[in-house]
């Protein structure tokens, strides 16, 4: 299955001037860098508690209807995939809050697809309150680009899933221009490009299987969608592909169970034919010779 999160790299000894090394990551500017990106949030009432119940979305319809389809899709195959596991959250289009503070706001991101593991399936949560889930973050996200999205997922999303939410494997994926781009942290805990095999699909390490796009039809819309492969280079199915597929290898199992009763049925048919036909031909031999009384039993009857 996907291999664990890459073990962050031991910080090299700094020289006496304490100047830092080429790339390394400060913790002092990397806490300057997330407090300085922008992001989003939501005002609390002077009066809140803790506990203030947190909205689950923003209300805004998703931009066209493939969209929400293939949100929906991605779902579909991932909880088939992982059907008999229990340690594993996949949502989309749902809120992630990652920063609870003393302030009156609650810092926020709604990635199209997401995918955390090392948790649990159940309850179903309305969004995911990074620190209502023992600090556990996404391991893979998804997002599907729209003209009016394209340029936030690739810059300050990505920004936030980098240096925020640490998130390993990030991809975004272009359907007006079937473009799909992704990133996976590197030691140094920055992301760096993935490079797509011949197919032009990537693979996702936490996932453990390869993103790409497949042409056919989903809840009836012909399309290009954004799909889910194994390690094999097989199409990861839907629970109802699945059972079309099942269904189908039944039906041929159950045709050619069919076509082997027949040929034994004609196997079984030509051997009674041919059995009778050596049975008519001796009996005709027999009539013959005794004609001729050439059988002992004929001539017995002929000295009488």
């Amino acid at each position: 299955m996907a291999s664990r999160l890459p073990a962050e790299a031991a910080q090299p000894r700094k020289p006496a001037d304490t100047t830092a090394f080429p790339n390394e990551v400060r913790p002092e500017d990397e806490l300057m860098e997330l407090e300085s990106m922008p992001y989003d949030s939501i005002p609390l009432p002077p009066d809140a508690g803790p506990d203030v119940e947190l909205i689950e979305t923003d209300g805004e319809p998703l931009d066209s209807d493939w969209q929400r389809l293939a949100m929906n899709l991605l779902l579909e195959i991932v909880k088939q995939r992982f059907r008999e596991r229990q340690d594993f959250y996949a949502g989309g289009n749902m809120f992630i809050y990652y920063q609870e503070r003393k302030t009156r706001r609650r810092r926020f991101k709604g990635p199209d697809f997401f995918f955390v593991k090392g948790t649990s399936r159940t309850p179903i949560r309305p969004y995911w309150a990074v620190y209502h889930e023992g600090g556990l973050y996404p391991n893979a996200i998804i997002e599907l680009l729209s003209r009016r999205t394209a340029k936030e997922d690739l810059t300050t999303k990505k920004d936030v899933y980098e240096r925020q939410f640490r998130t390993p494997d990030y991809f975004c994926y272009d359907p007006r221009n079937q473009q799909l781009q992704g990133w996976r942290l590197n030691k140094r805990r920055r992301y760096k490009a993935l490079v797509p095999n011949e197919r032009g699909w990537l693979w996702s390490e936490e996932l453990g299987l390869w993103l790409g796009t497949w042409t056919g039809k989903y809840q009836g819309e012909e399309a290009t969608w954004l799909r889910f492969y194994d390690s094999e280079y097989r199409l990861v199915f839907t629970a109802s592909e699945a059972e079309q597929q099942s269904a189908e290898a039944e039906r041929q199992r159950a045709e050619t169970e069919r076509q082997r009763a027949e040929t034994e049925r004609r196997r079984a048919e030509t051997e009674r034919q041919r059995a009778e036909a050596t049975a008519a031909e001796l009996a005709q031999l027999k009539a013959l010779l005794a004609s001729k009384g050439l059988l002992p039993e004929a001539a017995e009857d002929a000295d009488k």
